[in-house]
């Protein structure tokens, strides 16, 4: 065979074995259809109308309530009516008792509030940063976590006596480990390239914890801020139990021994309204240090 008939040969079986430009079109069109990205529809909701929402639990709880005390189904010596509530805030309020209640409630949980997250924030800062504090301390603050702080009333009792003490310290101890456990937990999560350049440029480890742990940490922070607060006003029913002579719970206390509904609903809802407003801080906190969360809640998909 001559080399003219070879290359013959050769440029057939070529032309054969390419495919038409013609036919692969249709399936590069079909890929790109497939793979492109749809835009995410995102829908904006306003604050006024997340603040209705919000509203219509305590409302709805709010009407079944009243309804209940006017058909009679809630009878005034199992719980009073709203109306008898209120009469009773315009009493206590007009003779004194309630605002030197809530003054030394307000006190004992924000001195116990600020001891508690003073500890579980420097003792969080201690054991996550530094590995001496984590070896030395960590296990023994989590088997006192696992603690009750309801259990160490009696203690209390007999160490410091029935004075304040016993009740401040009571609220420090049940505020401090929410604070302690979600503070390690952001400060071990920090992260340890950024720390070490920061460390060879010179910064010290108290300006590191300053400037690099700590805002690294905000989100952490804030949530045990949160616990705390909500956890303040739980031990502050349990603190004003012991024998207190001021405060919501000695006022409960008055109120159960003269079978006072209404007394004890102003109470229970005093209670509920201070968790409410340890709540909204800590949200307002976060709008103000996270401005870029606030943001992103505000959209939903």
């Amino acid at each position: 065979m001559t080399a003219q008939a070879q290359a013959q040969v050769q440029g057939q079986g070529q032309a054969q074995v390419q495919p038409p430009a013609e036919a692969q079109a249709p399936a590069d069109a079909q890929v790109t259809t497939l793979v492109a990205p749809r835009p995410p529809r995102v829908r904006t909701r306003r604050r006024g109308h997340t603040a209705v929402i919000r509203a219509l639990g305590p409302l709805g709880l709010l009407a079944a309530w009243w309804t209940a005390s006017a058909t009679g189904a809630l009878t005034q010596d199992v719980l009073a009516s709203p109306a008898h509530v209120v009469a009773a805030v315009a009493e206590l309020w007009g003779n004194g008792q309630l605002s030197d209640a809530l003054a030394a409630s307000l006190t004992r949980a924000g001195i116990g509030l600020v001891i508690g997250l003073t500890a579980g924030l420097v003792l969080g800062v201690v054991t996550g940063f530094t590995r001496l504090g984590d070896e030395l301390l960590d296990s023994s603050l989590q088997t006192l976590r696992t603690i009750p702080f309801l259990s160490l009333v009696p203690l209390f009792m007999v160490w410091f006596g029935i004075n304040e003490t016993a009740k401040i310290l009571l609220i420090a101890v049940a505020t401090t480990f929410p604070m302690y456990v979600s503070t390690y937990g952001g400060v071990r999560n920090a992260d340890r390239k950024l720390v070490e350049a920061m460390r060879s440029f010179g910064m010290g480890r108290l300006a590191v914890v300053r400037e690099v742990v700590l805002p690294g940490a905000l989100p952490s922070l804030l949530a045990g801020l949160r616990l705390s607060m909500t956890l303040s006003v739980i031990a502050l029913i349990a603190a004003e139990e012991i024998n207190a002579t001021a405060g919501i719970g000695y006022l409960m206390a008055q109120a159960q021994s003269y079978a006072r509904t209404d007394v004890l609903a102003v109470c229970i809802l005093i209670y509920g309204l201070l968790g409410l407003t340890a709540d909204t801080v800590v949200r307002l906190l976060e709008r103000v240090l996270m401005p870029w969360r606030a943001a992103g809640q505000g959209a939903t998909r």
